[in-house]
Order: C-alpha cells, then sequence, then structure tokens
C-alpha cells in the first residue's frame, strides 16, 4: 500500500496507453511558447511596431520640433547603419559558401527555378495591380488642383535605365562595385560661340569666341552679353534671334558618372561564378570554401546579436516617420482610394497568390510558412528596404521554417535583389492612378507596356527605401505620361513602400521554400556522394594508418635483422662475408 502511494500519478492517454508525464495546462504552454527565445523575439518585435504606431500619432499632437524628431528617429537610424554594416559580408559569404557546396550542374538547375519563380510572381504582381486599378479607377482630375507637389525625381531616359542594369551586372571594378554602381547622367556640352561674327565692339568678357563666366560674374551678368550680341553681333544670313535661340539652348551629353551605394546584382554575378569554379577543384579549394563558410557563421552570430536591438530601433524607425508628416489626415482623405488600391493588390498577392504557389509545389501548409517569416516581415515593415532585412530573412529560413543552407543562401541574394513582386504591383498601379488623373485613358497595347515595363524595372531597382520612385520615370516615360506627377504620390511612399517591401521579402521566403523542395534530388544526391566522399576519406586515413603501423613494424625488423647480422659477423665472419656476396 505505502509503495502504491508513493508512486507518482500516471495519465491516460487515448488507446488505453498511459503516460508518465502530467499534461500541461494553457497557462504552462504559453509561458513555455514565450520563453523560446524566437517567440520572444518576435512579441518584442510586434510590441514594437504597435508602440511605433502610437507614439508617433499621440506625440504628433505636441506638435514636437524638427530637432525632437530627429531624436525620436535617432536609434531607428542607428539599426538601419548596422543593418547596412552587415549587408556585403553576408551577402558575399552566403553566396560563396552556398554555391561551392553544389555542382555546377546543381548550382545551374536552381538558378533558374529561382529565376523562374522570380519572374513569374512578378508579372503576375504587376497583373493584379493593373486590374485593381482599372476596376476601383482612384484617379479623378480634380485631384491635379487639390494635391500638393513633392519633389520629383530628375527625368531618365528607358534606354539608359536598361543599359545601366546590363552595365552593373559586369562591373569593371570588383573593389568600386562594393561602394558604388554605375549610372547615366546629362550633362551640358560646352558649346563655343559662332566665331563668323562682325562685332562692332565687344565686352571684355567675351574671348576668342567664348564667354568667361568668372569675368561675367564678376562684371557683368548673362543677360547683359547677351542683349550686347543681341544689338551688335550679326551672321551671315542668319538673324539674332537664331543666334539668341543656339546659346540659351544648351545641349545634353551622356556622361557615366558612380553613385554611392554597393552594385549588388554585380557583386552576386561576381561570386556566383567564384563559388561554381571553387566548387569544380574540389579539395583544392577546401581552404577557401572553409574561410567563406566560417565567415557567413560568424556573420550570422553578429546578427543574432543584433536582433535583440532591432524592436526598439522599429519602433522609432516607425515613430519617426509618422511624425515626419505634415497633415496625415489630409492626405488620406486625398490619396486614400490610391492607398487602398495598392493595400488590396498587396493583401491579395501576398496572402492569396503566394501560399496558393508554395501549396501547389510543395503540398505543405503555406500559413506555418508564413508563421516562420513573420519576423522578417516586420522588419521589412520597419526598414522598407528587403537588403536590410536580409540578414533576418536567412535566420528565419534556416532557424524557423528548416530550409537548407545550400538554397537560401544562393537563393535569397538574389531574390533580395531581383525578386520585386510588390514594387511591379506598386508601380502598376501608381503608373494608371498618373493616367486617370491626367484624363488619358491608356488602350491595351499601353497597358501591356506598363505591366511588362514595371517588371523589368522592378527587377533593376535597387532594394532600398522608395528606389522605385526613380524607376517609375521610366514607365511613365514609356507610355508618354507627365513624369513631374509622380511628386503627388511621394506623401504616401513612406507607408506604401513599408508594404510592398514586406511582400518583397515574404515573396523570397516562398521562393526559398519552392525551390529547395524542387531541388531535393539534387540536394540528396549531392549529399550522399558527400558522405561516399567522407567515407572514401576516412577508408584512406584508415588504410595509411595501418600501412604506417606495418611500415613501423617491418623497419624494426629490418633493424633488428640487421643488428643481428652485425653482430653474428663479428662472431662468424664468414657467415658475414657469405651474406654479403
Amino acid at each position: 500500500m505505502n509503495d502504491e502511494k508513493g508512486k507518482e500519478p500516471m495519465m491516460v492517454e487515448e488507446g488505453g496507453q498511459r503516460s508518465d508525464h502530467i499534461r500541461e495546462t494553457c497557462p504552462q504552454k504559453a509561458l513555455k511558447w514565450i520563453k523560446d527565445k524566437h517567440n520572444l523575439l518576435l512579441i518584442l518585435t510586434v510590441i514594437g511596431v504597435t508602440l511605433g504606431i502610437l507614439i508617433g500619432c499621440l506625440v504628433r499632437l505636441a506638435k514636437p520640433s524638427t530637432d525632437a524628431i530627429l531624436l525620436i528617429q535617432f536609434p531607428g537610424e542607428i539599426l538601419m547603419r548596422m543593418l547596412k554594416m552587415l549587408i556585403l559580408p553576408l551577402i558575399i559569404s552566403s553566396i560563396v559558401s552556398g554555391v561551392s557546396q553544389l555542382d555546377a550542374k546543381a548550382s545551374g538547375k536552381m538558378g533558374y527555378r529561382a529565376l523562374a519563380y522570380y519572374f513569374s510572381t512578378t508579372i503576375i504582381a504587376s497583373i493584379i495591380g493593373i486590374l485593381l486599378v482599372v476596376a476601383i479607377h482612384p484617379g479623378d482630375p480634380k485631384l491635379r488642383s487639390e494635391l500638393s507637389r513633392g519633389v520629383p525625381p530628375k527625368s531618365v531616359s528607358t534606354i539608359d535605365a536598361f543599359l545601366d542594369i546590363i552595365r552593373n551586372l559586369f562591373p569593371e571594378n570588383i573593389v568600386q562595385a562594393c561602394f558604388a554602381y554605375v549610372k547615366t547622367t546629362y550633362v551640358k556640352k560646352e558649346k563655343p560661340l559662332p566665331l563668323n561674327l562682325a562685332p562692332t565692339s565687344m565686352p571684355s568678357n567675351f574671348t576668342n569666341g567664348t564667354l568667361n563666366s568668372t569675368t561675367t560674374m564678376a562684371t557683368t551678368t548673362m543677360t547683359t552679353t547677351l542683349d550686347w550680341l543681341m544689338d551688335n553681333l550679326t551672321m551671315n544670313g542668319t538673324n539674332n534671334t537664331n543666334i539668341t535661340d543656339e546659346l540659351m539652348t544648351p545641349e545634353m551629353r551622356r556622361k557615366l558618372v558612380y553613385k554611392d551605394g554597393p552594385n549588388i546584382i554585380g557583386l552576386i554575378i561576381f561570386f556566383i561564378s567564384f563559388g561554381i569554379l571553387l566548387s569544380s577543384m574540389q579539395h583544392k579549394a577546401k581552404v577557401m570554401i572553409d574561410f567563406f563558410w566560417v565567415l557567413n557563421e560568424v556573420i550570422m552570430k553578429m546578427v543574432s546579436i543584433m536582433m535583440w536591438y532591432m524592436p526598439f530601433g522599429i519602433m522609432c524607425l516607425i515613430a519617426g516617420k509618422f511624425l515626419a508628416i505634415d497633415d496625415l489626415s489630409k492626405t488620406a482623405q486625398q490619396l486614400g482610394m490610391y492607398m487602398i488600391t495598392v493595400i488590396i493588390g498587396l493583401v491579395i498577392h501576398g496572402c492569396g497568390v503566394l501560399p496558393l504557389l508554395y501549396f501547389i509545389f510543395t503540398r505543405k501548409n503555406p500559413f506555418t510558412f508564413a508563421k516562420g517569416m513573420l519576423q522578417a516581415w516586420l522588419t521589412a515593415l520597419g526598414t522598407a528596404s528587403s537588403s536590410a532585412t536580409l540578414p533576418i530573412t536567412f535566420k528565419c529560413l534556416e532557424e524557423n521554417n528548416d530550409v537548407d543552407k545550400r538554397v537560401s543562401r544562393f537563393v535569397l541574394p538574389v531574390g533580395a535583389t531581383v525578386n520585386m513582386d510588390g514594387t511591379a504591383l506598386y508601380e502598376g498601379v501608381a503608373t494608371l492612378f498618373i493616367a486617370q488623373m491626367n484624363g488619358i485613358n491608356l488602350d491595351v497595347g499601353e497597358i501591356i507596356t506598363v505591366s511588362l515595363t514595371a517588371t523589368l524595372t522592378s527587377i533593376g531597382a535597387a532594394s532600398i527605401p522608395s528606389a522605385s520612385l526613380v524607376t517609375m520615370v521610366v514607365i511613365l516615360t514609356a507610355v508618354g505620361l507627365p513624369v513631374s506627377d509622380i511628386s503627388f504620390i511621394v506623401t504616401v511612399d513612406w507607408l506604401l513602400d513599408r508594404l510592398r517591401t514586406s511582400i518583397n521579402v515574404l515573396g523570397d521566403g516562398f521562393g526559398a521554400g519552392i525551390v529547395e523542395h524542387l531541388s531535393r534530388h539534387e540536394l540528396a544526391k549531392a549529399d550522399a556522394e558527400h558522405a561516399a566522399e567522407l567515407e572514401d576519406q576516412e577508408r584512406r586515413e584508415h588504410l595509411d594508418n595501418h600501412y604506417g603501423e606495418h611500415q613501423g613494424i617491418e623497419e624494426t625488423a629490418a633493424r633488428g635483422s640487421k643488428s643481428s647480422l652485425n653482430a653474428r659477423g663479428n662472431v662468424y665472419p664468414d657467415l658475414n662475408a657469405e651474406a654479403k656476396v
């Protein structure tokens, strides 16, 4: 009886089987879930986003000064600087360490699948945006007189934009590509004044057919000089008006300049090639492969430490953005339908299209996968940058969703640069919204042009905040819409930029999961080959050790025979002589 009383109670489970564990209550399960560091970090990030919105809305009532807003934003600025600090070493080490673990054939198949997924989802997103803006019709010509203009981006030629993408694929200096990318700009071409003139008198700032700008600024204005030209210069067969028009209309020429910021797409192409060649060299490249593998692990350790600062930084970033808006309610009233159209499109694509594609290809629960990506999604919401979110995306895929590191380290850096689903959708909506606002009805051919151009320009868009405003210029130029009207939508771009970036990051994650599933046979084959190689290496080492031991025994025996022979020769010299013969 005493022994039975002393036994621990045993729970009876379904099927009559007994369990030695007491069933946990709901509060215990919740506490256990919260104690997990990954779940705790996710909760803190959600709290940070919520507090950022609340603080931004409440502090606006106090009308803080510019300096106060700057101080509120400053911790968020530090977060962005830390994330950007890790982008370059993370991309380089992850690509090389991932690609070098696969042969060239497996890498090629994985790359084709990733690019096919990226192009397909981007085109689908662009079509969704165009269909929604045609159906909802948020643009109204009356808005032109009501909306205030922001600062429009500079005009960009369509052909120059596409040629710049190709140029950046092949950087001429790999070191320079780490901090600068090439871009086409237009500068004024110096035009000397015509020399076949017959002046009656000449100002002191006119020398050898050209204007001395230094003297002009010191002694007379350009207007005075042009007046003098009108009064005193004559050209054979040409009137004074033509001379003035020629002088006042500067000729522009193309010039390639380098802008601040890493050339990510060029670095990706270079280091993918570098990793494939390392893989082909096998044992000769082991030291180099190990170096990049360890470098990647060190960077990921730094990311793990930095993630605990992220909730506070995201809170400050969001609060600062809310405070920086001049008139939140007026902006929402004027561009409300435009914002709703973009948001509906992003929700359809992020919560419908992407999960459906993941389920079709993998037959797995897409929402369980999306739950593992929640931390990266919230980070993208705060930073508005796919590249800055990249370290967190790596952690979510590899630790929460168990995606193979060889896939994530190859696919994600490419996806952060190429896969811009949310950007393509946004650009399609924004282009047709501007057309509707100007009372212009685009035909089917022009709408198709918008779709294709939005897809291509989104691929070339930098993965930084508000980069799509620059690529919007290319689309508007392609269909003949006024580029200056981009300034109308700048006021709400800060919010839509965060939403579309979060969809871009979610698309990167689903893409990695799909590519891993489609590449499972190549990965299993690579694992089998690697295991066989390790087994063969161990066998060779074992044989070498065994041979060394046998060789040592023979050498010892030989030394013993030699010594015995020498000893025998001293005693029996005749036998020793016979042995030498």
